[in-house]
C-alpha cells in the first residue's frame, strides 16, 4: 500500500527531476561534484578564449558547478592536448580542441601522442572561415589578380601565418600548390603581428582566420580577396570564396570539446547535451556571429565524424603541399 509520505516523496522526486536535471549519479558522488578544468591548448585571448568563457559560464550555470578555463598553450598546442589525454578519464578535464589536432596528425610525425585514440569526442563548438588578406599598395584587387601578380613576381612576395604547421600556414600552402605559384612564408606568433606587418608592407599578404581580421578589413587597412570556405561569409558578404578561382579549395578553422579517451559515455552525453544547448542561447549565438563563426551542433558521434573528416582532410593537404614539421 502506498502511504501518503511515499506517495508525497516519490511527487516531489519526480518534479525536481523534471525541474532540474542538473546531473547524474556516476557511481558516486553525483557528476560534476567539483570544479571542471576546460584546458585551452593556446595563449589568453582571441576567439578561443571568448568562446571557451561563454560556454564555461553556461555549463557553471546549467550544472551547479564552475567549469573553469585553463590555458596551458605551448608546442602549436601539443602542451595542452597531451595534459588532458594523460589525465583521469573521469569528466574533471576538457580540452578545446581544434583544427591544429587535426593537422598535427600528419603534420609532426614526432607527435608524443594518438589523438585519435587518446581524445573521446564531446561536441562541436564553432566553425571560422579564413581570408586571404592583403597590403592596400598591393596592386590585386581579386584572387586572379593575386595569382598573376605572384606568377609575375616568383619568389618576391611574402605570405605570414600565426605560426608553422597553423591552420593558416597550410592554407597557404595548399593555395601554392593548387594556384602554381611562389611565396616566402613568414611565421609569426599569432595573428596579430602578422597582420601589422601586411599593413605596413613589410610582408604582401596573409591567410587569416575572419575573426581577427575582419575589423581591418572594413576600417580600410586591409585588402579581403577572397575567403577559404565554399560558402560566404557573413561579416565579409562581399568577399567571395577563393573556390570561385580555384576550383576545390576549402579550408577553415574549427572548434569542439574533447575529453580523455574512456571517459564515461554518460558524462560526455551530458556534457555533449548542454554545450550543444548553450550554442542556441541567444547571447552565444551573437556572439559567434559578431567573430564571423559558424555553430558547429551535433551529438557526440557527429562531432567524432566530423574530427575524422578533418584529419584526413588536413593530411591531404599536408601531402599536396608537401609540407611537415622537421
Amino acid at each position: 500500500m502506498i502511504t501518503r509520505r511515499n506517495f508525497l516523496q516519490t511527487a516531489t522526486f519526480a518534479a525536481a527531476t523534471l525541474i532540474a536535471p542538473r546531473s547524474f549519479a556516476i557511481g558516486n558522488p553525483t557528476y560534476p561534484s567539483r570544479s571542471v578544468k576546460w584546458v585551452v591548448p593556446y595563449a589568453p585571448g582571441g576567439a578561443t578564449d571568448v568562446l571557451s568563457r561563454l560556454i564555461c559560464q553556461r555549463l557553471s550555470d546549467r550544472l551547479g558547478q564552475t567549469f573553469v578555463v585553463e590555458n596551458k598553450p605551448g608546442a602549436g598546442s601539443n602542451i595542452g592536448t597531451q595534459a588532458v589525454i594523460t589525465s583521469a578519464p573521469d569528466g574533471y578535464t576538457l580540452l578545446l580542441t581544434s583544427t591544429a589536432n587535426a593537422i598535427n596528425a600528419s603534420f609532426d610525425p614526432a607527435l608524443p601522442y594518438d589523438f585519435a585514440k587518446g581524445i573521446a569526442p564531446v561536441a562541436g563548438v564553432a566553425r571560422i572561415p579564413l581570408v586571404l588578406v592583403v597590403n592596400n599598395d598591393l596592386p590585386v584587387t581579386s584572387v586572379a589578380d593575386f595569382i598573376a601578380y605572384a606568377k609575375a613576381n616568383p619568389g618576391k612576395m611574402s605570405i605570414a601565418s600565426s605560426g608553422i604547421g597553423t591552420s593558416l600556414h597550410l592554407s597557404g600552402g595548399l593555395f601554392k600548390s593548387m594556384a602554381g605559384v611562389q611565396f616566402t612564408h613568414v611565421p609569426y606568433r599569432g595573428s596579430a603581428p602578422g597582420l601589422t606587418d601586411v599593413m605596413s608592407g613589410q610582408i604582401q599578404g596573409m591567410f587569416d582566420n575572419v575573426t581577427s581580421s575582419f575589423e581591418l578589413v572594413r576600417a580600410g587597412k586591409l585588402r579581403a580577396l577572397g575567403i577559404t570556405t565554399r560558402e560566404r561569409s557573413e561579416i565579409l558578404p562581399d568577399v567571395p570564396p577563393i573556390a570561385d578561382t580555384l576550383p576545390g579549395y576549402e579550408t577553415s578553422s574549427f572548434y569542439g570539446v574533447g575529453a580523455p579517451h574512456e571517459t564515461p559515455r554518460e558524462i560526455v552525453d551530458l556534457l555533449n547535451r548542454e554545450v550543444d544547448t548553450a550554442l542556441f542561447d541567444a547571447e552565444i549565438k551573437a556572439r559567434i556571429a559578431e567573430l564571423g563563426a559558424i555553430p558547429l551542433h551535433g551529438n557526440a558521434g557527429e562531432f567524432g565524424g566530423m574530427l575524422t573528416a578533418e584529419t584526413e582532410r588536413w593530411r591531404k593537404v599536408v601531402e599536396l603541399s608537401g609540407m611537415k614539421k622537421e
